[in-house]
């Protein structure tokens, strides 16, 4: 857990910026911030962030995100079905990219479009985004990227989809520059890339922000994983972003690993096979220089399942196989728990909760109420920007997003 002097040195340096976009003058006023936040620096300097470009961003930088990824495919969406006053923004997964520009994914999407956009009777915060790429459609982004010209042609689309769907910003989910995903194309100068590409995107939204008078979000989904930081200049892209939704969850997935493992840990637990965690991200995006305050952390409303998993330390950091099995939270709590010999265990070093069933054999992984409370405190503790899932029809009853919203949201 970070020190709370690399936790406040931002806000007071925030507070400088604030008043300068405000025009306030008091010079006693800036001096004691400004020395206070040096104070703050010197005292834990290994704690360094960057602060960015923030007049690019709304003025309510300090609310707090309750984000939900909604996929459905080419099914049509049940307003009903969604607690819109629970959410802050909803990412709708996925446009792709066809000869370098976006285009629908679904044929129900115009229609979903506009049933997401009713639920702002209800809750007129709401923010209605478009999510491009995602695991299975990032394989273009690569060539998009590669030149200024095709950068400009995905950016000015980009723009074009958003006014035509009435949508409220853009979130790009590449996965992921430099590095193969699925199996995508990706070359080294994805880095660099990846940087102006956002920043295209960024001018674009800018030039249209100036006509309608409305601010146009741009968020990226982002890899947890040590490579992705290492792949890319995440302080330099930050500066073009309103907030970056870290994905941490899929640390560990049955189909790749053979041994069992907390797929959305809050804390790495020293015996795991593997050094990573929603923490051990965190800590890695600051480093990489941005802010806390644009940092969204992420919860998973679906489990990993391992099966032919012997019993030893409860199924935890064994050896296993991909078992197939519906472990959606919805799943677990109205079809696992308690039967077929379904235990809960509690993991206190990671914080993260595990069935695991000695009849069958059977281990998953997940997020549960406690969990996702804890994600919740910890990102009031260290002053981030809010928390997201994947994905919305995963939960049951709002359970889960009912304590993203009474914690970050009082609601």
């Amino acid at each position: 857990m970070a020190s709370s002097y690399g936790l406040v040195d931002v806000s007071y340096f925030n507070k400088l910026l604030e008043m300068e976009r405000r025009g306030m003058n008091n010079v006693y006023q800036k001096l004691l911030i400004a020395s206070m936040a040096i104070s703050a620096v010197l005292g834990f300097n290994s704690c360094r962030q960057s602060v960015g470009d923030t007049s690019r961003v709304e003025d309510n930088t300090k609310d707090k995100v309750v984000l939900g990824y909604v996929f459905v495919e080419n099914n049509l969406i049940q307003p009903e079905q969604i607690a819109a006053r629970k959410l802050t923004h909803i990412n709708y997964a996925f446009a792709d990219i066809e000869n370098g520009v976006i285009k629908k994914g679904f044929e129900s999407d115009e229609q979903n479009f506009a049933l997401l956009n009713s639920l702002k009777k209800e809750n007129p915060d709401l923010k209605v985004l478009i999510s491009v790429g995602g695991w299975t459609w990032s394989g273009n982004f690569s060539d998009t990227a590669l030149t200024e010209e095709s950068r400009s042609k995905f950016a000015k689309s980009a723009v074009e989809f958003v006014r035509k769907y009435k949508l409220d910003g853009i979130d790009i989910d590449w996965e992921y520059p430099g590095l193969p995903g699925i199996g995508n194309t990706h070359r080294p100068e994805d880095k660099k890339n990846y940087t102006l590409l956002l920043k295209a995107l960024r001018d674009e939204l800018d030039k249209y922000e100036a006509e309608d008078k409305k601010h146009y979000l741009t968020t990226v989904a982002a890899g947890a994983a040590d490579e992705f930081v290492e792949a890319t200049e995440m302080g330099e892209v930050a500066r073009y972003l309103d907030f970056v939704n870290l994905m941490t969850y899929d640390f560990c997935v049955a189909e790749a690993d053979p041994i069992t493992g907390h797929h959305t840990c809050l804390y790495t637990n020293p015996d795991a096979p593997k050094d990573i965690s929603t923490n051990h991200a965190v800590q890695n995006f600051i480093r990489a220089g941005v802010p806390l305050d644009k940092i969204v952390i992420g919860a998973a409303f679906y489990g990993q399942a391992w099966g032919e998993v012997d019993s030893k330390n409860n199924g935890l950091f064994q050896p296993g196989k991909p078992a197939s099995i519906d472990s959606s939270y919805k799943s677990i709590r109205t079809e696992l728990e308690g039967n077929y010999g379904f235990k809960r265990y509690w993991d206190d070093v990671a914080k993260a909760p595990y069935l695991y069933s000695h009849s069958r054999q059977i281990f998953i992984s997940y997020d549960d109420a406690v969990s996702v409370k804890l994600k919740c405190n910890y990102v009031i503790d260290q002053q981030l920007r809010g928390i997201m899932f994947w994905e919305y029809n995963g939960d049951y009853q709002n359970e889960l997003l009912s304590i993203m919203a009474e914690t970050l949201l009082r609601k």
